[in-house]
C-alpha cells in the first residue's frame, strides 16, 4: 500500500506532534488507498512528553530524512540459487524471470556470489573449442540426472573430472582420444557403448531414451561405469551436461552489496560502475532481501510526505525538495515549499493546527480515539496558551469545548497542569533551552534568522540570561543567522521578555524598543506566530 509520512516541523512542539498523530489517524479513516504514518523530526520537548504520557498516545517514529533509500526502489521478490545447484537451474531461473543476474547463497542463506549473463557467456566461449573438461569444475551424476530429467540405470552418484565426449566417430578410433573417467554421450550404438566401457568411461550417457541391452548394462556394472539414460538427443544431452556443473564454479565472488537503508544518492555511482549494473540488498546476516538495478535508479518514484503545522523548507524534513508533498495543513503564513503539481493546501488562521484536524473529524462525522483527542486538546491549549494568546479564535474555543465534553475533563485545569509540568527547565542547559523550539525564517534577500520560544511560569529563567545569550550566539554562529532571538514567555503574566544576539537592529525597529539590561520587554506579547514573526519579517 502506498505510504505517506505525516510530519510537522523540526524542533517539534506539542501542536506539531499532536497534528501528525491526529491527521494520520483521520486520513487513514477517510483514504483507504494510502497508509499514513505519523513522524517527528526531532526529540520531543518536556511538554510534549508529558502530553504523550498523560494521553497514552504513541510517540511518532523519528524521520531523519525523506530521501530515497535502497528499500524504496529495490525489487523485493529476489530469486536466489544455492551454490551447489546445477548451472542449468540458474539459467532457467534467469530466463523465466527475465533477469540478467542471480544471487548465489550458502547453506545458511547468506550471499556468497553472483552469476550474470556475462558469466554464462564466458563459459560458452571458453568451451567453444576442443572437448569440454570437468577437471576444474567436477560434475556429479546427480546433477546430470536433474538437468537431463534422466534415469540412473547402473551405478551410483559420483563426480566426474574427465572430459565430455559425444561419439560420432568410428568404434576403432574411440580409444585414441578418450581416457578413463571421461563422460561419454552415445546414441543407440551397442558397439560404441561397449567400447566406451572397455576404455573405462566414468559415466556413459545413452541418448534418445533408448535403453541399452542388458549385456551392456551388466558389463558396465562389472567395470564400474555409471550408466545414465537421457530422453534427449545427443547434442542437447551434451549441452545440458555442460550445465550440470555447480554454479559456485562459475559465479563471481564479492558482488556489490548495499543495505536497505542506504541512500540512493550514495550507491548510484557504484551500481553504474559494475558491469552487471546491479547491487544486492542484504540484511545484517548477509541474506539477500532485494536487488537494485540501473532500471530501478532511473526516475524512481519519490517518497511521499504530508506536511502539518509548517510550510517552509528550512523547517521541514531533510530532502523535502525531492519528495512528493501530497498535502499541507497549516495555521501559519504561506511558506516556500514548492510542488510539481497542484495539491490540497490549507493555511487557516486559527490558534492551532490541531483545531483544523478536530474540525475535519467533525465534518466527516468521525471521532478521534481518546488518546488522540487528548493530544489534540493539549496541542490547542499549548499553542493558544490556554486560550489566552491573541492567536486564539472562536473556532479554537469551540473545539476545546467539544473535546472537553468528549473527554469529560476540565480543559483549563488540564492546560495549567501541562504548563506547570513542563515549565521547570532548571535541569536543561542553555543550548537545550534555546534549541528545543527554535524556528528558522528566511527573507526575500536569502538571509536567515531564528526565533526560539520557551513558556515559563514566573520570571526566574532570566537569572540565567548570560548563559542563554551565549547559547543564542552559538546557535547563530553555527547556522549563519543574521540574528537569533529567544522569547521567554510568562504565561501567568501574559508577556514576553526577548533576548537577541547578532544584528538585532531589525528587532529593535519592529518593536520600537531598546533592550534594558540586555532584555527587550514585550508586554502582552504571547504569540511568536502572530505577534513576533510577522513583525520581524515585515522589517526584514
Amino acid at each position: 500500500m502506498p505510504h505517506v509520512y505525516v510530519t510537522g516541523h523540526k524542533n517539534p512542539d506539542t501542536d506539531t506532534i499532536a497534528s501528525a498523530i491526529g491527521y494520520a489517524e483521520f486520513k487513514n479513516l477517510v483514504d483507504a488507498e494510502n497508509e499514513y504514518a505519523p513522524a517527528r523530526l526531532g526529540k520531543v520537548n518536556p511538554q510534549t512528553a508529558w502530553a504523550l504520557k498523560t494521553s497514552g498516545a504513541g510517540e511518532p517514529k523519528l524521520l531523519e530524512h525523506i530521501m530515497l533509500r535502497v528499500k524504496d526502489v529495490m525489487a523485493r521478490d529476489v530469486a536466489v540459487a544455492h551454490k551447489n545447484d546445477p548451472l542449468r537451474n540458474v539459467g532457467l531461473t534467469m530466463a523465466g524471470r527475465n533477469i540478467s543476474q542471480l544471487p548465489i547463497v550458502d547453506d545458511d542463506g547468506s550471499l556468497v556470489g553472483l552469476i550474470t549473463e556475462r558469466n554464462l557467456a564466458r563459459m560458452y566461449v571458453r568451451e567453444s573449442r576442443g572437448a569440454s573438461s570437468f577437471r576444474e569444475s567436477p560434475v556429479s551424476v546427480g546433477a546430470m540426472l536433474e538437468v537431463l530429467e534422466g534415469d540412473l540405470l547402473v551405478g551410483e552418484d559420483r563426480e566426474s573430472e574427465g572430459q565430455l565426449w559425444v561419439i560420432s566417430m568410428g568404434v576403432d578410433s574411440m580409444g585414441q582420444s578418450m581416457t578413463r573417467g571421461d563422460v561419454v554421450v552415445v546414441g543407440d550404438r551397442p558397439e560404441a557403448q561397449r567400447r566406451a566401457i572397455e576404455i573405462g568411461a566414468g559415466v556413459l550417457v545413452v541418448s534418445n531414451g533408448v535403453r541399452p541391452e542388458d549385456e551392456i548394462l551388466k558389463m558396465a556394472g562389472e567395470r564400474g561405469t555409471t550408466v545414465v539414460l537421457s530422453p534427449l538427443d545427443s547434442y542437447v544431452t551434451s549441452r545440458l551436461i555442460q550445465l550440470s556443473v555447480p554454479c559456485w564454479e562459475v559465479m563471481s565472488e564479492n558482488p556489490l552489496t548495499v543495505h536497505p537503508d542506504d541512500l540512493i544518492t550514495d550507491i548510484t555511482e557504484q551500481v553504474m560502475e559494475v558491469h552487471y549494473r546491479a547491487a544486492i540488498a542484504v540484511d545484517g546476516n548477509l541474506v539477500p532481501i532485494g536487488v537494485v538495478t540501473r532500471t530501478n535508479l532511473l526516475n524512481p518514484k519519490p517518497r511521499r510526505v504530508l506536511l502539518v503545522d509548517h510550510a517552509e523548507v528550512g523547517q521541514s524534513v531533510k530532502g523535502v525538495e525531492g519528495a512528493e508533498v501530497v498535502e499541507i495543513l497549516d495555521h501559519h503564513h504561506v511558506g516556500d515549499i514548492e510542488t510539481a503539481s497542484p495539491i490540497p493546501a490549507t493555511f487557516d488562521p486559527v490558534g492551532s493546527t490541531a483545531t483544523l484536524i478536530v474540525e475535519r473529524f467533525k465534518t466527516a462525522g468521525l471521532r478521534p480515539e481518546e488518546p488522540t483527542a487528548k493530544m489534540l486538546l493539549a496541542a490547542i491549549l499549548s499553542d493558544t496558551v490556554i486560550l489566552n494568546s491573541p492567536t486564539t479564535t472562536d473556532r479554537d474555543r469551540e473545539v476545546v469545548k467539544a473535546l472537553e465534553d468528549f473527554l469529560d475533563l476540565d480543559a483549563e485545569a488540564f492546560g495549567r497542569e501541562m504548563f506547570e509540568a513542563s515549565s521547570d527547565v532548571s535541569d536543561l542547559s542553555g543550548e537545550e533551552i534555546v534549541g528545543r523550539d527554535a524556528k528558522e525564517y528566511g527573507t526575500s534577500s536569502g538571509a536567515r534568522v531564528s526565533v526560539s520560544q520557551i513558556e515559563t511560569v514566573g520570571p526566574g529563567l532570566l537569572e540565567r540570561k548570560d548563559e542563554l545569550v551565549a547559547a543564542l550566539e552559538d546557535l547563530r554562529g553555527k547556522n549563519g543567522y543574521v540574528f537569533s532571538a529567544l522569547m521567554v514567555t510568562d504565561i501567568t503574566q501574559g508577556g514576553t521578555q526577548l533576548l537577541c544576539t547578532g544584528d538585532c537592529s531589525s528587532v529593535h525597529q519592529a518593536f520600537d524598543s531598546r533592550p534594558q539590561n540586555g532584555v527587550i520587554e514585550l508586554p502582552g506579547v504571547m504569540s511568536r506566530k502572530k505577534q513576533v514573526a510577522p513583525a520581524l519579517l515585515a522589517i526584514l
